[in-house]
């Protein structure tokens, strides 16, 4: 957290001189005792929380019309908690809205480490009561892109990544716009392709994402808690 510091302003108060053909002797220069306010820094406590390196992060629409994503793809190489780490993120893959997800929950290579991210995470969003899917990971990534491929409830995603803009620094707070504070590295994919199952996604992607970052983002590392 930042430190706001007031500088000390020093207030210099000179004598006059006097009229006499030798002048006094000055008088001494009352000067206000230097103050500085500095406010504490506020570290707030968390009780739950989550990092990772190499997340892949896209949400958009199929369609202009739709006001929320139906398209979710969040996964990262590696997701750390206190209940253990493994590759893991979320998918939400709803074609056609008026049908339920073909595939919609929590991925990962392991249940429990699955488990702990919608109560104790994603408490009050749509994903608090998303089940786990036990999924296999393959993701890289470089300074020039990123891949992905999740194969999970028996489909096949694949996402790339490129034309990859400068890494920035976040620091987002709790409910801006999600129930957790977010830190981390992130960088705006240029041009971001999605396939399931091999056919390519047209999806549209909008400039602000779920996170309060672009729709599209290679996450280098990060943190969510609360």
């Amino acid at each position: 957290m930042k430190k706001n510091l007031i500088p000390a302003i020093a207030l210099f108060i000179f004598a006059s001189c006097n009229n006499d053909p030798k002048p006094d002797a000055p008088k001494p220069t009352e000067k206000e005792t230097p103050k500085t306010e500095a406010a504490a820094a506020v570290n707030p406590n968390v009780t739950d929380w989550m990092s990772w390196e190499g997340g892949i992060d896209v949400a958009g629409v199929t369609d202009a019309s739709y006001k929320m994503p139906n398209v979710i793809f969040h996964v990262a190489n590696m997701v750390n908690t206190p209940v253990g780490k493994a590759p893991s993120g979320m998918i939400l893959y709803r074609p056609d809205t008026l049908q339920p997800p073909v595939v919609m929950g929590f991925v990962s290579s392991n249940k429990i480490v699955g488990d702990y991210f919608g109560p104790k995470i994603f408490a009050g969003t749509p994903f608090e009561k998303a089940p786990t899917v036990i999924s296999t990971f393959d993701i890289k990534y470089d300074a020039n892109g990123a891949t992905a491929k999740v194969v999970a409830g028996g489909h096949t995603f694949e996402c790339t990544m490129g034309d990859l803009g400068k890494p920035y620094l976040i620091n987002r707070a709790m409910g801006s716009p999600m129930p957790f504070y977010q830190q981390g590295v992130e960088r705006a994919s240029g041009k971001t392709v999605l396939k399931v199952d091999g056919k390519e996604v047209k999806i549209i992607i909008p400039p602000v994402g779920l996170g309060g970052g672009p729709g599209a983002v290679l996450s280098v590392n990060g943190v969510y808690a609360r």
